[in-house]
């Protein structure tokens, strides 16, 4: 089913009743969570950011799924208040029904006070782990029951859809398409050809390899909110990584290598997240940190457009006296 709206729509977000209204005993519509990080928004005028017809499976890493009838909204990220103080600030999934369609002239409604609900309180709640310890479950984690089907790349109507909607314009989904279309080569030509043929060794667009084995070095730079930091280079940061591009168990991915060598403000310091396959919250050993406006576009991944906010640790960044 098309979606109704558009990047840049104005919408209106239903009141908490109406929201009620739509859900099950689960607090959930269509699979999709309404989690109560989100009830502070109710009553508010909002923009369109992207239209979520697809998205990143980040649980099995088995490509991208299709999501029907759901937005992401300017500024409306996820502040884990009811999921433990994860900091992982996932730009979250708004279903149309939860939303109408206003413009700019109509009189915007009273503000009205936020509340709390306790079904959905309730079902942030997962049963605990063997550990003892709890598990949460919010959209991150039931993602793939609310996008069920998998979004094969040689399905070209999700490239019309991106410039459809508006989440890109027509030169970036041909640019989604070929790079997804060089993957697909790369992927095949790894199977069924000797090494010498390959590729830069049949790797994916623009990816590497790390050539750490064991334990890979850390830096701490103790950074604050508002410090300025340099991005350091690809060969840089290439070379605190082990063959799986992880440094300290974390994963230093193309999307963030087209940030090298650039300048950023740090926004917050990361020591909580949640992990989407268990539920854990998870306590980080080495923090890392968040830089402002620095997001995951989905330019090497055919447009996802969940934008993730990636993490960068310390020891790939380098403080700037101001």
């Amino acid at each position: 089913m098309a979606p109704t709206l558009r990047v840049g729509d104005l919408v209106e977000v239903r009141s908490a009743e109406e929201i009620l209204a739509t859900l099950d005993d689960k607090g959930e519509l269509d699979s999709l969570p309404f989690m109560p990080e989100m009830l502070r928004f109710c009553g508010q005028r909002m923009t369109v950011h992207k239209v979520a017809h697809k998205l990143c499976d980040t649980i099995t890493g088995g490509g991208l799924r299709r999501m029907e009838n759901a937005v992401h909204l300017t500024g409306a990220r996820c502040d884990g208040s009811s999921h433990g103080g994860c900091q992982t600030a996932c730009s979250m999934y708004w279903k149309e029904a939860w939303l109408k369609k206003v413009s700019a002239g109509d009189q915007a409604p009273a503000p009205a006070p936020v509340r709390s609900l306790p079904i959905l309180e309730i079902n942030t709640r997962k049963p605990d782990g063997e550990d003892g310890e709890p598990r949460y479950s919010c959209q991150a984690t039931e993602l793939n029951r609310a996008a069920p089907v998998l979004l094969p790349f040689k399905d070209l109507g999700q490239y019309v859809m991106d410039v459809r909607t508006g989440n890109v314009g027509v030169l970036g989904s041909i640019r989604g398409f070929l790079v997804g279309l060089f993957n697909r080569y790369q992927d095949v030509s790894k199977r069924k050809l000797p090494r010498w043929l390959l590729i830069n060794k049949g790797l994916r667009f623009r990816l590497f390899e790390g050539p750490l084995t064991g334990r890979t070095p850390v830096e701490t730079l103790d950074l604050k909110p508002g410090e300025l930091v340099r991005i350091k280079s690809r060969k840089e940061i290439i070379a605190t990584l082990n063959k799986d591009l992880l440094n300290r168990g974390m994963g230093f991915e193309e999307e963030m290598a087209r940030y090298c060598g650039q300048t950023g403000r740090v926004q917050t310091r990361i020591e909580a997240c949640i992990d989407e396959k268990t539920g854990k919250l998870l306590t980080m050993k080495t923090p890392c940190i968040v830089l402002e406006d620095l997001v995951c576009v989905g330019v090497y991944n055919r447009n996802c457009p969940r934008e993730f906010i990636p993490f960068w640790r310390e020891i790939w960044l380098e403080r700037i006296p101001e």
